[in-house]
């Protein structure tokens, strides 16, 4: 279902994403000095502007020199919370409209995905924390976060493009309102590439049909989704043979990777991002790891108290600034994603840093009293196993409960899990397995968590 405002208006946003993209495309180049006096310039702009339009970050910056602010000095500032964007939502925004009850008006009136009179488009996000988020993106902040996800792909594209030829791109994502994906990743990188868009979330056998139908020369989608479309060409099921990937909104697990160079042996592109800051990293297809958004967002690896820590320290969570958001801006955001950053130049030349591939959040690990079980224990077993196209590992008060989708041998499988998990002092932990035909996503953004936390006792 659409709505014809909303695609005149998306048609020319589209237009002027394609008009900035060559620009994204020329920063890619840039040295570490360009890349440093630029993001400081964005840096003093965002909290210049926020002081000003926002009452919550006004109280937040009060002291801070924000025409000489440093990358350094926002160890200064409090850290920001998912539920604390939430809950000062009124607070934050700086722009006259929407509150955060016409924001919820919009969600709930909306027939398809829509511009506020303000060209704002409102999203909602079930969240893997847990907590329910609304989110406000303006027409700059859009514009920012698509090229900043397809630049890399696009670099490559326009100089190969003529000799690749036409070009058909699956997206496969949400597909409905109010997830952000869809809009996002609905984008032709090349003037002879058209776009179909496939809910992730449908059936499988729905979803291999229409993937088989199209034939795509290119991909892109929740990581999930794709690593189990490769298996299934593997298996002979699914006859394409897409020359490009891209990978989003979940984990890339080694085990999905694996599968889909197996199937398909593509260039791959991993994007890590967030419905608050946009695209925090993408990977170039050439070297390992993503190379973070350095010009439109600045990432910290701090410790539990929110100071940061060396390159080579452990970190305990990542926060984030995000630089092209000036209507809800997030400074120094707990993104809850655990990064390690990578030594070294790349393959691909580009100046901009690299984190290794993000494989999940800090609260995907289990804890049973004083004993925590990360999701590592579980995913070696699981994602190793080639009779097993897809799982879910649900937490119970001793042990988990396995949804998996395959023909597996559920006795090796639990005796396999039981002992990975027993190395990290769960003793006698209660594990089961069991067969299902389909797992169950989560129903607005399509996306599948793999590892549900029992919730703590009040």
């Amino acid at each position: 279902m659409s709505d014809p405002e909303y695609e005149r208006l998306r048609s020319a946003h589209l237009a002027e994403v394609s008009a900035a993209m060559q620009g994204h495309i020329d920063r890619l180049s840039w040295s570490r000095g360009q890349i440093e006096r630029y993001r400081d310039d964005r840096l003093r702009a965002l909290l210049g502007y926020a002081r000003q339009r926002s009452p919550f970050h006004s109280r937040r910056l009060a002291g801070v020199d924000t025409e000489t602010v440093g990358v350094a000095d926002l160890a200064s500032l409090p850290v920001m919370t998912k539920q604390q964007a939430q809950d000062e939502w009124d607070a934050i925004i700086t722009a006259p409209a929407p509150d955060r009850a016409g924001a919820e008006r919009v969600l709930a009136e909306q027939r398809w995905f829509s511009y506020t009179t303000l060209d704002q488009q409102v999203f909602s996000s079930g969240g893997s924390s847990g907590v329910r988020g609304i989110y406000v993106w303006s027409w700059p902040f859009y514009l920012s976060a698509t090229c900043l996800a397809w630049r890399m792909q696009a670099r490559d594209e326009r100089r190969s493009a003529a000799s690749e030829g036409p070009a058909r791109l699956a997206v496969l994502c949400a597909a409905v309102p109010p997830h952000a994906s869809t809009p996002l990743f609905d984008v032709a990188t090349t003037d002879r590439m058209s776009t179909t868009v496939i809910e992730a979330g449908a059936p499988f056998d729905e979803v291999v049909d229409r993937v088989a139908a199209l034939d795509p020369t290119h991909l892109v989608g929740y990581a999930t989704v794709i690593g189990r479309l490769a298996r299934a060409t593997t298996a002979g099921d699914l006859p394409i043979r897409p020359r490009r990937v891209s990978t989003n909104s979940e984990p890339l697990l080694p085990e999905d990777l694996e599968a889909i160079r197996r199937a398909w042996d593509p260039v791959v592109h991993n994007l890590w991002g967030s419905t608050e800051i946009g695209v925090q990293a993408v990977g170039c297809g050439r070297g390992e790891g993503l190379h973070i958004c350095e010009d439109e967002v600045i990432l910290e690896r701090v410790d539990d108290a929110g100071l940061p820590v060396g390159p080579d320290e452990p970190a305990t969570r990542t926060l984030a600034t995000g630089l092209a958001n000036r209507t809800f801006p997030f400074i120094r955001y707990d993104l809850g994603d655990e990064v390690t950053l990578l030594d070294g130049e790349c393959p691909c030349g580009s100046a901009f840093r690299r984190v290794a591939a993000v494989t999940g959040r800090r609260d995907d690990d289990f804890g049973y009293g004083g004993v925590t079980v990360p999701a590592s224990a579980f995913r070696h077993v699981l994602g190793g196993d080639p009779r097993i196209t897809e799982y879910q590992v649900v937490q119970t008060p001793d042990g988990a409960e396995i949804l998996v989708v395959g023909a597996p041998d559920v006795a090796a499988v639990c005796a396999a899990v039981e002992a990975g998990v027993g190395r990290y002092g769960l003793l006698q932990p209660q594990i089961s397995v069991r067969v299902v035909e389909r797992l169950q996503r989560h129903e607005a953004s399509g996306k599948l968590k793999r590892f549900v936390a029992l919730k703590p006792r009040a």
